[in-house]
């Protein structure tokens, strides 16, 4: 009979490592967190917290203050491994895993027989028995699914995340998991710890469909969404107002059009399809196209707002949110991010950000001439334009009388009811 999980190790304390390591430490597991960043793991042990999501800096507080929850930049041998590490893309489109690569290295030397190990990255499909083959390489006196279990037999499972920034906590604990196994005894084994807190369903299959279900889910809403962006592309060349559009067609019964943005972003919906792509490439010409339209859905906004600018002299641009959706500091992929980092070059105006969660600029706007971070208020006094791109709370309950002498461009449809001073 198998020993129960006491320890978890979870590698990677992002949007997902952080808020799973510190649900487990409140359900009584003794978790040790592992990150490279030494800042991280610094504010981490202080009980504190380097991302915006609701309860969780009262859960890490907790769950460190009772010592459930311990973080260092290395791991230790424990009972479960749990891999929740990034997994880019490269330029050419490609999955980077050279994360996932670096855990599973820095885990072979502590693995001990009948531990268990769950990679809940989202991944291409094959990447759960890569894992093991390279556990296999490093650690040959251990037995690895699927050849036959014995004493010192390692359990490896894929287990993908399913939850929304900003409701990270909530989700973590109600939706369904998947939960995919190289063999049936490691889906069982990972489903063991699930269940530890988990009120959803846990459904065990294959690791493979485990990690396409994971690519699929988000390649759907990926094409829905593009489907959107494209009726809006046409709804500006026909002349035909988008949102008025939407809410009539949605009244059919079996019509449900999204709403239309400025692009996709996040690690998920922006980034998954194209793991389908490069495993398949002749049969995704749907999922490659919608990937297209929506990666070039900033090149729209960043147009619109240069025309404007173009009749100004010395045009001042209000540029409102950088995260990549409503009410969270994730700015992974985030189309605002593209956007006002491309009309910071092509010199359209001097740029005013304003991004309510969070005073840090992300790399790819740090230096950038011509551009500079400030609060809402000041934003509208000193804009001639204002770009709605994150339909924030805070830009949501914009007094719209402020608005009324501006351009304005509602990339969400929030505004509405503020007609632009041009068209």
């Amino acid at each position: 009979m198998k020993p129960d999980i006491k320890t978890v190790c979870v590698l990677g304390l992002g949007y997902v490592g952080l808020p799973m390591a510190a649900v487990l430490a409140s359900r009584g597991l003794s978790v040790l967190g592992v990150d490279i960043n030494e800042q991280t793991v610094t504010l981490i042990n202080q009980g504190k917290v380097p991302i915006v999501e609701p309860d969780l800096d009262i859960l890490v507080n907790a769950a460190v203050a009772t010592g459930r929850l311990k973080v260092a930049a290395r791991p230790a041998p424990a009972d479960a491994f749990i891999i929740a590490v990034p997994t880019p893309l490269d330029a050419g489109h490609k999955p980077d895993l050279a994360h996932v690569r670096a855990a599973t290295d820095s885990i072979a030397p502590v693995l001990k027989a009948g531990d268990l190990v769950i990679i809940e990255s989202t991944s291409p499909v094959g990447t759960t028995e890569a894992v093991a083959s390279w556990l296999k390489a490093a650690r040959p006196e251990l037995a690895f699914p699927p050849a036959g279990r014995r004493a010192a037999y390692i359990y490896i499972a894929y287990s993908p995340e399913r939850v929304l920034p900003g409701r990270i906590l909530l989700e973590l604990v109600e939706n369904d998991r998947v939960i995919g196994g190289l063999d049936t005894a490691s889906a069982e084994r990972a489903a063991g710890l699930y269940r530890r807190f988990v009120k959803g369903e846990c459904y065990l299959t294959d690791a493979r469909t485990a990690e396409l279900v994971k690519l699929a889910e988000n390649s759907y809403r990926d094409v829905n969404i593009a489907f959107a962006n494209e009726m809006a592309r046409v709804c500006d060349r026909l002349g035909v107002d988008v949102w008025q559009l939407l809410s009539l067609a949605n009244r059919h019964p079996r019509v449900d059009i999204l709403k239309p943005g400025p692009g996709v972003g996040g690690h998920c919906i922006a980034v998954d399809p194209w793991f389908i792509v490069d495993s398949a490439p002749a049969e995704t010409a749907l999922i490659r196209a919608a990937r297209q339209v929506n990666d070039a859905r900033p090149l729209d906004v960043v147009a619109k707002v240069a025309a404007a600018a173009a009749r100004l002299s010395r045009p001042r641009i209000a540029c409102l949110g950088l995260a990549y959706k409503a009410d969270i500091d994730d700015m992974r992929e985030s189309p605002a991010v593209k956007i006002v980092r491309l009309l910071a070059e092509k010199a359209v105006g001097e740029i005013l950000v304003v991004e309510p969660h969070t005073q840090r600029m992300p790399p790819e706007l740090v230096g950038v001439p011509r551009l500079q971070q400030v609060e809402l208020d000041a934003a509208l006094d000193q804009a001639d334009i204002v770009v709605l791109l994150v339909d924030h709370l805070a830009f949501r309950s914009i007094d719209r009388s402020r608005l009324a002498e501006k351009v304005v461009i509602d990339t969400r449809g929030t505004w509405r009811d503020t007609p632009p001073k041009h068209a």
